[in-house]
């Protein structure tokens, strides 16, 4: 009988762990709140917390289920400067704003990496991490992305990948699939591992882990994969042909336009990811999880179309932007036109969230079917809006959680390939609403 496998999701705002059956389907998951530690040098990840839990709900998952590999899926722009069994320097936190323009005028040409602030750019990081603390950088050994630092605890093993590097880095060219100029000028990319792909196991879970989780010791550790190219994947696998659009909702929103030949340019967050097999993917992405979170302050108040056609009706908006750091908009003040309280912000949330997924999409020139992935594909409102505003049909996929998924594939690489299960969204009839 097949193995399970656990997915470690590792999202800016929450960490889950993912238990997955024989053929990929969410058997049952834990999550956790991720939180920064305000404490010297600089905001940075509980790392260590994060790693008691997670040992924790392994065991937990061991009692119950046989469990034959575990894949390590994260958010991006965070890096771990490793020395010996030990961080050189915490992960600093990519909200923190002071590394931001660090690094000046960067190619964006060659990276594909806008200019973005705080931490965003993980090459700011770096640089400010090599001016403030140059004792403990000059210490590190190796700089492991975030995916990779996660399978170096587990199985002692590591490594660097494409998806993570090619994330609005400075630091990768995907079209020469190499390591950019700057860093190699720096000297970081010889820090850097040697690169393996995504679904490469490392080694086997560490004889500590092994005793601390009740996990089999020859449980299998993958090297693991950026969060959105995760979403992708399953998709990348099912439409090998065809131009298609993913859009990957959570902290943030990341729309991937698969086929797009639209030149990009650095204004408007507008970048390249790199996809698991090394190709570039024309991206647009803002904060739409916080943006959600602050228009709709929390409130449930079951809204309909009928709310979704009155905001219409009365030319009620919301003017971006609602978060930071980040965006098309991120030096714009959001703001509610007209002034005052609309009935429902519920609807508002969704509105605003289908209006500037729209947005994104036509700046990439996107063509073909649109996937809603992650948490917003379980918002009708928010779907049903946006298959309305598109000319292309709007799908959303099965999969909850948008990249659990997707990182499980990769377990399971040489003999599955599941296609997902998605469903066609039916467009808000409103007039008004309409592409």
């Amino acid at each position: 009988m097949t193995r399970a496998t656990v997915v470690l999701d590792v999202g800016k705002t929450n960490v889950r762990l993912c238990l997955t059956d024989g053929e990929l389907n969410l058997v049952e998951q834990r999550r956790c709140t991720n939180r920064a530690l305000s404490a010297p040098p600089y905001p940075h990840a509980d790392v260590e917390g994060l790693f008691d839990w997670i040992c924790a709900t392994l065991q937990e998952f061991s009692i119950t289920h046989e469990i034959g590999a575990i894949v390590p899926v994260t958010h991006g722009a965070a890096i771990a400067l490793v020395a010996g069994k030990d961080l050189a320097l915490p992960l600093l936190d990519y909200e923190w704003e002071e590394p931001g323009g660090m690094v000046e005028n960067p190619d964006y040409d060659e990276t594909g990496s806008p200019s973005l602030p705080a931490g965003l750019n993980l090459a700011n990081q770096l640089a400010w991490q090599e001016k403030h603390l140059p004792d403990a950088f000059s210490r590190t050994e190796s700089l492991l992305p975030y995916p990779q630092y996660w399978a170096w605890r587990l199985s002692g093993e590591r490594a660097a990948e494409v998806t993570s590097l090619g994330c609005h880095t400075h630091l990768w060219a995907p079209r020469e699939r190499d390591y950019s100029r700057l860093a190699q000028e720096r000297g970081w990319s010889e820090r850097f591992p040697t690169l393996r792909p995504a679904w490469e196991v490392l080694g086997t879970v560490t004889t500590e882990v092994a005793k601390r989780t009740g996990l089999p010791v020859d449980c299998a550790v993958h090297c693991g994969i950026h969060d959105s190219n995760a979403a992708l994947l399953p998709h990348l696998h099912a439409r090998s042909d065809e131009a298609f659009s993913v859009v990957s909702t959570g902290t943030w929103v990341i729309c991937m336009a698969r086929g797009s030949e639209s030149r990009l340019e650095a204004p408007l967050d507008r970048l390249y990811n790199v996809d698991v097999f090394g190709d570039p993917v024309a991206c647009m992405r803002f904060p739409g999880g916080r943006e959600y979170a602050a228009l709709s302050e929390g409130e449930s108040r079951n809204a309909n179309s009928s709310d979704i056609g009155t905001l219409v009706e009365e030319r009620v908006f919301a003017q971006p932007s609602f978060a930071r750091p980040g965006g098309p908009f991120a030096h714009a003040a959001g703001h509610i036109t007209p002034d005052g309280t609309p009935a429902n912000r519920e609807a508002l949330a969704s509105l605003y969230g289908a209006l500037m997924i729209d947005y994104c999409l036509e700046r990439l020139d996107a063509r073909g079917d649109v996937i809603l992935e992650g948490p917003m594909a379980s918002n009708p409102l928010l779907a049903s809006s946006l298959a309305a505003l598109r000319r292309e049909s709007v799908h959303t996929s099965d999969d909850a959680t948008g990249s659990v998924r997707g990182a499980a594939m990769l377990s399971r690489w040489e003999t599955v390939m599941p296609d997902k299960a998605l469903s066609l969204v039916p467009p808000l009839e409103i007039e008004g609403l309409t592409a």
